[in-house]
């Protein structure tokens, strides 16, 4: 078998350096040797340049919020109120819109619209915003009118912002009366009703920029469900409304009273909790569900809040800024003025906010006291239409302070879902999926006006919107590496962006939003670091460095790799984020330089065969409009020409590319000449070149109509969008544990296809210039050069004595290090079910070591909600298995890939009944199984008893290779004893 694998490398090994070219490119390498410099990149400096350079990015966007706001203050202090204002406005329902005569409607005049590349291909008007107004706001309202007409400055301002830094994406202004003013302008869509339910007052920029963060007590009188099940439907509406004014920075918790205290949540006894979305969306739950029989007593509930906020301003806890009670109740009958006194009086730190439910006033006096003697806000609520104008008056009491002292505040979002991003399937299929997301800066605007200044008049928020993807491209890919990226997280240790944040999950052929996909910690994704000590260090928004051992994975998470990780973190001033990079020690601390002049390096540059990372950022083409049409290698190109002087190019990448444009450039000619020659074998499909500058070459040996691959870079290539431009052969081929290795992998999509890659480099250069050569071959191809190997020695000359015509019956699997399936003789045996047979029976020696992995945001059904669903398709047990061997046949290859705990019961359950609702998605822990090869282990072999007879294997390095060769005995069976091994996600059950 030794002898078997090493003849197998060797025709491995002539078969990609003949069509790779690779000999040729190290020659090439070994010439321009003592003109190269080689750099160990310093990652303190790094992590500095880099968020200064973000600082600078984001404080260019507060400039222009604070720019929108004087704006707005100053047109509102020259403005006098006008009753009978008669004033036509672009309403961005109605522009473009015309009756049945033709003419357009009111407020819905022309209103020119174009599709701009910038703001995602959607039709806008770059000269003019317009106004969005909620259908439960009239927009002939003198009130709107007059703010309408007040705002129509910020027009100027907006297109100066714009022109000043034309990477700002969507500016708006929020007014406190309801109505939106945004610009580009655009068509607004309402639902399918007709009915717009946007009302900027409800969104978090708004909420967050006039409301001081909070410790609210909610306080809720829940009458007999079923004699009152109209109040407790507006008092349930109610409390929801309330928690989604909340955010991440705010504290909470809910009671429930009658004769008698119930916390909601009994783990929440005694305490309040930071109101994040898992927690909000966990307190709407217990809500919903929450019955409570008897008489109601007031007195116990009030005492209960108030012991708990005292103890938290007492022990330093919460929010440390506003503190209130929500009593939602549809009476106060007893005596409870005491409990104020005790606990209130005279300092009155805690508000107190009444709702009184229902249309019955006769307690309306007894809640209405409550709040105005607790500096509070009282308001009746009789129908559902009224929850949320009556909600937000809170808000407006809260934010009071701080519209009097006209403290304008700068504050961020969180992380949010842009649902109109351009590729959000591309970027599904990968992991840079929290790139789809965006984060927002916003500031209060208030009246400057003498005769209100002592009133604080609120009149509404300016923001803008900032896609994360900007942000963290300012942290170059190619310095970081193969395996490096760049990550930021707010100071809550929430993460905004991290190539192992995935915010969405398929729901059919649906992209949906998980319920927690901005909620989700840096420890879910960063879990090696068990002691929290890089989190830790982010939160508090400190610099520093950390080296990690750490459990990678690529492929969709077939392949563990083992890395050693080096962590470098800071804070980004006057916000509240932390920016984070890494970098893999050995290649990833590298880097190289290498000079060529740009006539000799543009020459090579210009090659039909050649492409670079259209995802990376060679020259900014977004700032001027007339450069937006350049794709990233023509702007390279004209820059260096000198025919766009005015471009914005990063010079060292530039520099690099030219370099590796040169040194590849022979590879060029010796693809053609083996075309020309006709001596290519059939199934040699494509050869292929990749380097650390995003520089790609690729030739076609065979024709469309012949390959098996009609894409050369496929989704699971292209499986790290932060690392864009180093797929899955060239992140091998970096690793310091396979220099100078041929590196072979499976494609994702078809098992046919097989990737032969080797990774070429200079004596000096080392991994820090680490370029990857290979070949794409049909699996058939190879096939016969592994079963034709044992039937010759090249060494020997003679015929080893095992074959595959043996009375034994031989089985042999090519596995690589990672333990996925490559070859079997028989070629149903390609992937799927047999690699988890194979492993099943060689596991029992110990020779694969199991790797665990925890892939965090993993989804499983609501039991509760999905009861119902269950219960039906077990009344049909034919149709369940049924649907079961389906999903099996059809899912067997991406049962391997997906990370969903879920895929199989979403199949069973919800695709046999599609007319049946679907079932509520929760977030859950998963951990799931890997298999690794020792390096060190060269070859080994054990014998498996099974019953009445023993099975003997032997396991085998394919030398030069990350491959290893496995032979067992075919004649015995031990797929009783020792079944498959699922490699599919299992729920942590804690």
């Amino acid at each position: 078998v030794q002898q078997w694998a090493s003849e197998f490398s060797v025709q491995l090994r002539d078969l990609t350096v003949k069509y790779s070219g690779s000999l040729l490119l190290q020659k090439k390498l070994k010439d321009v040797e003592s003109i190269i410099k080689i750099v160990e990149l310093n990652g303190d400096d790094l992590v500095r340049d880099y968020s200064n350079e973000i600082e600078r990015m984001l404080g260019s966007k507060m400039k222009s919020v604070k720019r929108l706001a004087e704006s707005a203050e100053d047109a509102d202090l020259y403005h006098e109120f006008n009753a009978s204002l008669e004033f036509d406005y672009y309403n961005s329902m109605l522009i473009n819109t015309v009756d049945e005569d033709g003419n357009s409607l009111e407020l819905g005049a022309e209103f020119p619209l174009e599709e701009n590349e910038h703001f995602n291909n959607i039709p806008v008007n770059t000269q003019q915003s317009n106004i969005q107004v909620p259908t439960n706001v009239y927009n002939k309202d003198p009130i709107i009118l007059n703010a309408i007409y007040n705002t129509e400055a910020l027009n100027d301002v907006f297109i100066s912002n714009f022109l000043k830094d034309p990477t700002l994406t969507w500016q708006y202004f929020g007014s406190s009366t309801g109505f939106f003013r945004i610009y580009p302008g655009i068509k607004w869509t309402p639902d399918p009703n007709g009915v717009v339910v946007f009302d900027c007052r409800n969104r978090n920029w708004c909420i967050k920029a006039i409301f001081c963060i909070s410790d609210l007590k909610i306080i809720i009188n829940r009458p007999h469900f079923k004699k009152m099940q109209f109040k407790t439907t507006i008092a349930k509406h109610t409390i929801n409304t309330i928690l989604d004014t909340l955010g991440e920075n705010d504290f909470v918790n809910i009671i429930a009273y009658t004769d008698y205290v119930r916390y909601v949540e009994p783990c929440f006894k005694g305490t309040l909790v930071q109101a994040d979305l898992d927690t909000r969306e966990h307190f709407k739950l217990l809500v919903d569900e929450l019955h409570v029989k008897g008489e109601a007593k007031i007195k116990n509930a009030l005492k209960e809040a108030f012991k708990i906020l005292n103890q938290v301003r007492v022990n330093g806890q919460g929010s440390m800024c506003n503190q209130a009670i929500m009593l939602i109740t549809d009476g106060a009958m007893e005596d409870f003025e005491s409990v104020f006194e005790e606990f209130n009086w005279p300092d009155r730190r805690v508000r107190v906010f009444t709702y009184l439910i229902g249309r019955e006033m006769t307690f309306a006096q007894n809640t209405k006291w409550i709040a105005c003697n607790n500096k509070g806000y009282y308001t009746h609520i009789s129908t559902l239409a009224d929850v949320q104008e009556n909600v937000m008056e809170y808000l407006h009491v809260l934010s009071r302070p701080m519209v009097i002292n006209h403290d304008h505040d700068i504050i961020w979002t969180e992380a949010y879902m842009d649902t109109v991003l351009p590729n959000t399937k591309q970027l599904f299929t990968t992991k840079a999926q929290s790139l789809l997301l965006m984060t927002s800066v916003a500031m209060p605007v208030f009246s400057k006006k003498k005769e209100t200044l002592s009133h604080g008049i609120l009149l509404g928020v300016v923001g803008s919107d900032i896609p994360l993807m900007e942000v963290i491209k300012l942290a170059p890919r190619y310095t970081l590496g193969p395996h490096g990226y760049a990550f930021l997280i707010t100071n809550n240790g929430y993460i905004l962006a991290h190539p192992d944040l995935r915010p969405l999950y398929k729901d059919g052929k649906k992209l949906k939003a998980k319920p927690n996909y901005n909620s989700v910690d840096l420890t879910e994704v960063e879990w090696e670091d068990t002691e929290d000590t890089l989190r830790t260090a982010m939160v508090k928004g400190q610099t520093g460095s950390l080296s990690l051992s750490v459990r990678a994975s690529v492929d969709k998470a077939k392949r563990p790799l083992f890395l050693i990780n080096e962590y470098f973190y800071t804070n980004i001033d006057d916000t509240p984020f932390s920016f984070g990079m890494v970098l893999t020690k050995g290649h990833g601390k590298l880097f190289f330089i290498g000079n060529v002049s740009v006539e000799e390096g543009l020459h090579d540059l210009t090659s039909p065969d050649l492409s670079i990372a259209s995802e990376w950022t060679y020259c900014e083409t977004d700032i001027d409009p007339s450069h937006r049409k350049y794709s990233q290698l023509q702007a390279a190109v004209r820059y260096l020409q000198g025919k766009e002087p005015d471009l914005e190019c990063d010079e060292v990448l530039l520099q690099q590319l030219l370099f590796d444009a040169v040194v590849t450039a022979p590879l060029e000619a010796y693809w053609n000449t083996l075309m020309l020659s006709d001596r290519v074998e059939p199934g040699v499909e494509t050869a292929f070149l990749g380097t650390r500058s995003g520089l790609m070459r690729v030739v076609r040996y065979a024709g469309v109509e012949a390959r098996v691959a009609k894409n050369f870079l496929t989704p699971s290539d292209k499986d790290n969008l932060f690392t864009i431009h180093f797929p899955l052969w060239y992140r091998f081929g970096s690793l310091k544990y396979y220099p100078g290795s041929t590196s072979t992998t499976l494609s994702s999509r078809k098992a046919r296809e097989v990737r032969g890659a080797r990774n070429v480099q200079g004596q000096l250069m080392r991994c820090a210039g680490v370029r990857s050569a290979g070949v794409t071959l049909e699996l058939y191809l190879c096939r016969p050069h592994l079963w034709l190997a044992p039937r010759k020695d090249s060494r020997r000359g003679g015929a080893l004595r095992c074959s595959c015509r043996s009375p034994t019956r031989a089985s042999k699997v090519t596995l690589s290090r990672a333990a996925i399936l490559l070859l079997a003789r028989d070629s149903q045996q390609a992937s799927g079910q047999p690699q988890e047979a194979v492993v099943g029976q060689v596991q029992p020696s110990q020779l694969p070591q199991s790797v665990e992995g925890f892939p965090g945001q993993a989804l499983a059904s609501d039991p509760d909600a999905a009861a119902g669903l269950a219960h039906s398709q077990l009344e049909h047990p034919f149709v369940a298995v049924a649907a079961l061997m389906r999903w099996f046949f059809s899912n067997t290859l991406t049962l391997l890939m997906d990370l969903n705990l879920c895929g199989l019961w979403h199949q069973l359950f919800v695709d046999g009944h599609k007319q049946k609702k679907m079932e509520a998605m929760i977030p859950c822990d998963t951990t799931y199984p890997g298999f690794m090869l020792e390096a060190s282990v060269r070859e080994a072999n054990s014998v498996i008893k099974c019953g009445r007879c023993q099975k003997m294997f032997v396991v085998q390095q394919i030398p030069d290779s990350n491959l290893v060769l496995v032979v067992t005995q075919a004649d015995c069976d031990c797929s009783r004893q020792f079944g498959p091994i699922p490699l599919t996600p299992k729920e942590i059950k804690y």
